[in-house]
């Protein structure tokens, strides 16, 4: 039987080193996201606790979720593109460095969640040099912020200060993101017009551009 090949296929990996950083919500809002968008998506879950694979046996649409072992992520890959995947996202186990590195070596770009918080500014630092080890761009998304709060602009600004990259869309801390994944869901099919469902799209819309 032939399988079609998709050459162009980009894979999105969100790595953090640190422990809720919201790596796993942000990978399914956005891989759904991109689905709606009309790419044909999927998830790669490397995280032990398979989050998001527990989101996908809720869920009665795509994305797929898929989870495994990070050794077996070219394998997954390759499997994804021969099923003719547009994008896949990568969700990633925190304090995994060699599965994370993997991770970023396989990645178009890397996303690295971030809450502006003083802890998650200070331990981000690994996951930049996880980046830089790879040798792949990567980009900071503040998340989880406060909304009106100055603490987002001051940790853009110290992201920038070490030279980091930083997306321009902020992603606040709402309940339709808690709520929505409860039973499979996203903020975008829970509050369609939400404040929540729109930074998704904002964010999918930045990514789009820079896989």
């Amino acid at each position: 039987m032939l399988v079609r090949l998709h050459e162009d296929m980009k894979t999105i990996s969100v790595i953090s080193q640190k422990g809720g950083a919201g790596k796993t919500t942000l990978a399914v809002h956005l891989a759904t996201a991109a689905q709606r968008a009309g790419l044909t998506t999927a998830v790669v879950d490397l995280d032990p606790q398979a989050t998001a694979r527990r989101w996908g046996d809720k869920r009665s649409a795509a994305p797929e979720v898929v989870s495994d072992h990070a050794v077996r992520l070219p394998a997954l890959l390759d499997a994804a593109r021969a099923n003719g995947a547009d994008m896949v996202f990568v969700d990633t186990a925190p304090n995994a460095d060699q599965a994370a590195l993997g991770a970023a070596r396989a990645a178009d770009p890397v996303l690295i969640p971030c809450r502006p918080s003083a802890f998650d500014l200070e331990a981000i630092e690994a996951t930049l040099t996880l980046a830089e080890l790879a040798k792949k761009p990567a980009a900071v998304i503040l998340n989880a912020a406060a909304p009106r709060s100055g603490l987002t602009g001051e940790a853009r600004a110290a992201l920038t200060a070490k030279g980091a990259k930083v997306v321009p869309v902020v992603v606040h801390q709402r309940a339709a993101f808690v709520s929505s994944v409860i039973d499979g869901r996203t903020a975008m099919e829970l509050e369609p017009g939400g404040k929540a469902a729109a930074e998704i799209v904002e964010l999918w819309e930045w990514v789009h551009g820079q896989a």
